[in-house]
């Protein structure tokens, strides 16, 4: 194959890539909408931060998608959660699913980009695996990676924050 053919297919896998993490950041987005309305008072700042966060990441994607000649993958109206979220410890747990969920495909982004977009993914990834262990009181081995293998198939959440 051609190099042009070789980095048009670069360019392919990167955006698959990106619209992933899109859809990904519209699903957190959304779920942290649920998590600051059953949050306890104590978390409630931490939860706005993270919910603040992912909003500036989804912004963030959508004119990288931009940048590269395509149209943002759009949010859906709503979302399934993985699980009824009735009080704060159910809020604290989606917290967390929805902080592994988006690792699992920024690492999937950090393997398909390369330069700046890859230092942003992964630093992307580094945040939601941080958030991860504050919302859940520990860490995970390999963040994005044993989420990935949870969810293979789902995009890591990224059509709903649980399914």
């Amino acid at each position: 194959m051609s190099r042009e053919g070789l980095a048009g297919m670069d360019r392919k896998t990167e955006l698959k890539a990106l619209q992933a993490a899109l859809r990904a950041e519209h699903a957190a987005v959304y779920g942290y909408g649920v998590v600051g309305g059953r949050i306890g008072d104590e978390r409630r700042a931490e939860a706005r931060t993270a919910y603040d966060a992912h909003r500036a990441r989804r912004d963030a994607l959508r004119r990288t998608v931009r940048t590269l000649g395509a149209e943002p993958e759009p949010s859906a109206a709503a979302y399934a959660l993985p699980f009824p979220v009735p009080d704060s410890a159910a809020a604290v747990r989606l917290a967390a699913e929805l902080e592994d969920r988006v690792a699992g495909v920024y690492s999937d982004l950090v393997r398909a980009t390369e330069g700046a977009r890859r230092g942003t993914a992964a630093e992307s990834l580094r945040e939601a695996a941080v958030r991860a262990a504050r919302w859940r009181g520990g860490s995970v081995a390999f963040p994005g990676l044993t989420e990935r293998s949870r969810t293979s198939g789902d995009e890591a959440g990224a059509t709903s924050p649980g399914a």
